[in-house]
């Protein structure tokens, strides 16, 4: 002890955070504190290893041991433990011949690894986002600069195009600000499998990974095949998560016995296919998209039965296959009498507006077990009930029925929800979703953890942005350097307990009193013994808390004290009566009760039959009525995109989102192919964003004093305004063809310092584009993809969806919901080129015919007027040439692969162009009223 002592005695000491000189070294007591390279801690528990240096920790003698954690009972345990583990190395060393070493435990390093953190932030390199930020502050300065000259240079003889385009180019800058400025702070992020496991799922005790309710909704069998559906419900029931956490509801909204007996054999062909997924480890575990691979289906394999198996296994796939399109070949002719089920009594959902709930559990604590005799997934078939007269909210109603039945059922604490169409592509999807919410740190401020869609089928060019990279890749990685990214509908795992409505836990303040025994920071008993420590104030005024160490490091707690930093949503509970509890959830004691306990679970005292009973009556049509359901709890009614309604609800209420993208994606989903469908997709989309810009829920106006963040709330005041960019687009669009055509421009005659601003503008905004495909990794095709669509849905889709919310929300002239077909077909791409007609293609082919005929105009003109003309010609036909290549996919979409196009779509084109052309040749408004003879002057009659 005393060579320890006058080793360091040339060290400054540090006591109770403030420096102590007058302690003779002599009197100063030394705490052992082993490091391994780069100065971490690598086992929790101190052993004594001469090779290994001791670093010494000051105390002050005048004090109590027990102020430093020693001489507690908590000390005399851990000394204990201490004792007793040293003596087991030591023989453990003695045995081996004096060679072991602290790993000889295997145990020690596992303890120190689960109390890492599930995964973690990675900012995007400086070198990469420095010089985005740094163009985007240039660009916003250059936009002053163009836009005073704009406004101060009029066009006197065509004032009208003129002001035209500068309400256009003042409306497109404020709608790049809402975009823009989201993105200033993206993010990646990290995840840890390993360590997860580690600290839940010990070997040979039960699993500690919470349970996952997870939802399918279907509506139409017949746009939304069964056997789509059946590969979804299948990736599901593989799914590499314990089987008893997991459990899988599948909503029939429109109550077909298609559905109904698809359902049925899934379940009994998942008894064949869960454990061979399993067995061999195979990704994806959706049969139809694992058999279509065009890879190495051998590589990594090292079982010599895999090929026989494999073999027999796609074998009866197919007969599966065969008997899921008999099924589909057998619904395509109703009886008159309607369906009848096996027994000879009718289906009751023969009337689709009126049938009474119905729920099926295929796949449960009774006969749930593979070929194998292993447990499987349950497996529940839900319809809720319909009653004309109600309104049945379309797909947020089926959802918040879904969330009422799986809390009576099982209750699991999180919910995943798919579109029928996308199934899990990584099996192991839920754990990293369990990543966030399980981690201590931060998981229990996280609402939702949303993943982004990848699709399956799409051209290799993906002609009409389907993909949509730009969002998922750029604009989502910005979001969740802020609250969080937006909720897209699918794809996402949700906390249960921020669907009821609850506010987001608060974090505590620091706590103002530190453990001070070994390790640095714990939460043990002694804590709450040790004496207060020092505080002093920073410049600012604040206290800063010392810990006896003398630094300010932030408390990493254990698992057991982490939840201390919380104020918990079961104080918002606590104080709330039983009525209004009722009012909020409904007059369901069964579902009342399950709402209370935020780790879920169910009853005990419940019967199975009695909990069926309960969730029949839960997805009964009047349960809603005068509760908060769709208003503050659940899915968020008053759009048909309930997803941005419900995720911007919980952003308001405090909570936080995270976007995980792992190497291999976890879903993967089916997109429209051709024209006609993808443009209705974007109408749906558009029109959702109308109705919430003209409700109450408005992000322009809701929300202030809650929890959402600044830079949050301009993300989604973009998610619904962008519909009105239509307006001035098809404006802005038309403006080449006029200028060409009258021969008048919508800018003076640039001198050269405007000359300098209009080129200091164009390179911003490729520099800028160029800057955010770089650190977002996004390609060049994928984003000038995403320009052309943002045309091409501008003038149409949003042009559509814009007036039909208007004609909703003003006149009450309500428009039907049009799912998204998801058929596919045997041939590659041949829905590419399906030509399908609707109202949507004439304006982008009134615009493409207008701006060509305008191009033809202006050349013409040029050539038959000399060589001056062709100078202020280049202007104008780089204007319309813009729009023209805007438009090319539209363009060949149009033409399709058999170069015909309907003849309806031709006639209303030309004949709206050639209209339009007179109309502006005739009035030609744009010219002076000064031009041309006074006929007072020339004194000519010319009647």
């Amino acid at each position: 002890m005393p060579h320890g002592v006058n080793s360091v005695s040339n060290v400054p000491l540090l006591t109770n955070g403030e420096m102590v000189d007058d302690i003779p070294s002599d009197q100063h007591a030394l705490v052992p504190a082993y490091t391994g390279g780069g100065g971490k801690r690598i086992h929790p528990l101190p052993f004594l290893d001469p090779s290994i240096p001791v670093r010494p920790r000051s105390m002050d003698p005048s004090k109590d041991l027990a102020a430093y954690g020693y001489g507690s009972i908590a000390w005399k345990e851990r000394m204990e433990l201490w004792k007793q583990k040293q003596e087991n190395l030591q023989a453990a060393r003695n045995e081996n011949g004096g060679k072991g070493d602290d790993g000889d435990d295997p145990d020690l390093p596992l303890m120190d690894e689960a109390r890492q953190p599930l995964s973690r932030k990675i900012p995007i390199s400086s070198s990469l986002i420095n010089p985005y930020r740094i163009i985007i502050v240039i660009r916003l300065v250059v936009l002053g600069f163009f836009f005073h000259y704009r406004v101060t240079h009029p066009v006197n003889d065509a004032f009208g195009l003129w002001l035209v385009s500068v309400i256009c180019e003042i409306w497109f800058a404020l709608s790049w600000i809402l975009d823009q400025f989201p993105k200033w702070l993206p993010i990646e992020r990290e995840t840890y499998l390993d360590r997860l496991s580690l600290r839940y799922e010990k070997e040979g005790k039960p699993s500690r990974l919470s349970p996952v309710d997870i939802f399918v909704s279907t509506v139409d069998p017949l746009k939304e095949p069964p056997l789509v559906t059946a590969n979804t419900v299948l990736s599901i029931l593989a799914v590499d998560y314990p089987v008893e956490k997991v459990s899988c509801y599948v909503s029939d909204d429109g109550a077909a016995m298609l559905t109904f007996e698809a359902l049925s054999e899934t379940s009994e062909f998942a008894k064949k296919w869960v454990p061979f997924c399993k067995k061999f480890s195979i990704e994806p575990r959706a049969p139809e998209w694992y058999f279509q691979q065009k890879i190495d289906y051998l590589k990594d394999k090292v079982l010599p039965s895999f090929v026989k198996e494999r073999r027999a296994m796609k074998r009866e796939y197919e007969e599966f296959k065969v008997r899921i399109n008999a099924l589909v070949s057998k619904a395509q002719k109703v009886p008159e009498e309607g369906w009848t089920m096996q027994d000879g009594t009718p289906w009751p959902g023969n009337n689709v507006r009126d049938h009474p709930g119905m729920i099926q559990v295929f796949l449960g604590e009774s006969g749930g077990h593979d070929m194998d005799g292993n447990e499987l997934p349950r497996l529940v078939y839900v319809s809720r009930e319909k009653r004309p007269g109600f309104n049945h909210h379309k797909k947020a109603g089926a959802m918040n029925a879904l969330v009422r039945v799986s809390a009576v059922l099982t209750n699991a604490p999180y919910l995943l929800n798919l579109d029928c169409d996308h199934y899990i592509n990584n099996s192991k999807a839920l754990r990293e979703s369990m990543c966030f919410m399980m981690d201590p740190l931060v998981g229990k401020k996280v609402c939702y953890v949303q993943f982004p869609q990848r699709f399956e089928g799409i051209d290799r060019h993906d002609r009409y942005a389907n993909r949509n990279v730009v969002f998922f890749d750029i604009n989502m990685k910005g979001l969740d350097g802020i609250q969080g990214p937006i909720y897209v509908g699918t794809g996402c795992v949700f906390r249960r307990q921020a669907l009821y409505g609850y506010d987001a836990p608060k974090t505590k303040k620091p706590p103002t009193r530190t453990c001070n025994c070994w390790p640095k920071w714990c939460c043990c008993c002694c804590c709450s013994r040790s004496k207060k420590k020092k505080s002093t104030k920073n410049k600012q005024g604040k206290k800063k808390f010392f810990s006896k160490r003398g630094d300010n490091t932030p408390p990493v707690f254990a698992l057991e004290g982490i939840e201390e930093g919380f104020e918990g949503i079961e104080s918002q509970k606590a104080f709330m009566p039983e009525q209004k509890l009722e009012k909020k959830f409904g007059q369901s004691p069964v579902f009342v009760a399950s709402t209370l306990l935020e780790d879920g679970g169910t009853l005990k005292s419940a019967t199975p039959a009695s909990l069926l009973k309960e969730a029949i009556h839960v997805i009964s049509c009047g349960y809603e009525d005068k509760t908060d359901w769709g208003k503050e709890v659940g899915w968020i009614y008053g759009s048909v995109t309930e997803d941005i309604l419900t995720g911007f609800k919980m952003h308001c209420h405090g909570w936080r989102s995270i976007y995980c993208i792992p190497p291999r994606p976890a879903f993967k989903g089916s997109a429209p192919l051709n024209l006609s469908d993808r443009l209705h997709q974007v109408l749906r989309w558009a029109l959702g964003s109308v109705e919430i810009l003209l409700s109450r829920h408005c992000p322009l106006w809701y929300g202030y004093g809650g929890g959402l963040k600044r830079l949050e709330r301009f993300s989604y005041i973009n998610s619904v305004v962008y519909p009105l960019t239509s307006l001035p687009l098809l404006a802005y669009c038309t403006l080449p063809a006029v200028c060409l055509l009258t021969g008048k421009f919508i800018t003076p005659e640039l001198s050269n310092v405007a000359s300098l601003w209009f080129m200091s503008l164009f390179i911003c905004i490729f520099a800028t584009g160029i800057l955010e495909m770089r650190w977002s990794g996004v390609g060049i095709d994928d984003w000038w993809r995403n320009e052309q669509f943002w045309v091409i849905g501008g003038v149409s889709a949003h042009l559509f969806a814009l007036f039909q919310g208007l004609l909703k929300v003003l006149a009450g002239v309500d428009t039907n919901f049009t799912v998204t077909s998801k058929a596919s077909d045997d041939e590659d791409f041949s829905e590419l080129y399906t030509f399908k007609w609707t109202t949507l293609l004439i304006p982008p082919t009134t615009l493409l015919i207008v701006n060509i005929i305008g191009v033809v105009a202006g050349v013409s003109n040029a050539i038959n007027n000399g060589y001056e003309s062709w100078g202020p010609l280049f202007g104008k036909l780089f204007f319309a040439f813009w729009v023209i290549v805007h438009l090319y996919p539209f363009l060949k979409g149009l033409v399709g692969r058999q170069n015909r196009t309907p003849t309806i779509i031709i006639v209303w084109s030309i004949l709206l162009a050639s209209i339009f052309s007179l109309l502006w040749v005739r009035i030609d408004p744009f010219l002076a009223k000064s031009d041309g003879p006074l006929l007072e002057e020339c004194g000519l009659d010319c009647n």
